[in-house]
């Protein structure tokens, strides 16, 4: 039953990814922009055809999607395995897991349907903008964020450091 509420997490990232970038493409067309909070944060329309932050987006190699959507299912096959051989009473663990199978899969949906992932959120400060991204970005790296509390809270067992 625990299982359940964590994969209602993957599944809640990923219908709030389909459901932002659908309006997005419906309201806001390619390449403009609308302002939330001036000079902080706006919505704009763009298409990332590379990895995160647009890394190898402007690759003319046919290879860079292949290698994007292999990377993004070996991601998504280590954090399944990882969350089924980890205590599912390991609350922050799985929540991170699960915030990162969702991305992954709200991502990798668009990399699969358009060979683009729609970004919408742009953060800036004057002329200093970060890359633009999404709900899956988003919830990619809190989830990292939640596996980095994690991982502080344990203790090193004396095992641990031996291995290490």
């Amino acid at each position: 039953m625990k299982r359940a509420y964590y994969l209602s997490i993957s599944a809640a990232v990923i219908v709030l990814d389909v459901w932002t970038k659908w309006l997005v493409m419906q309201r806001i067309e390619l390449h403009e922009a609308v302002s939330v909070i001036p000079g902080l944060f706006q919505l704009v329309h763009v298409r990332n055809t590379g990895a995160a932050f647009g890394i190898g987006a402007n690759a003319a190699s046919r290879i860079v999607p292949i290698l994007l959507n292999a990377g993004a299912i070996a991601v998504f096959c280590v954090v399944v395995v990882y969350a089924l051989r980890s205590a599912v009473t390991d609350r922050l663990l799985q929540t991170g897991l699960h915030l990162i199978l969702g991305g992954a899969i709200g991502n990798l949906l668009d990399r699969f349907r358009f060979g683009y992932v729609v970004d919408f959120f742009d953060a800036y400060v004057g002329v200093h903008h970060w890359p633009a991204f999404n709900v899956a970005d988003s919830a990619i790296c809190i989830g990292i964020g939640l596996l980095f509390l994690d991982m502080r809270k344990k203790p090193e067992t004396e095992s641990d450091a031996v291995t290490a």
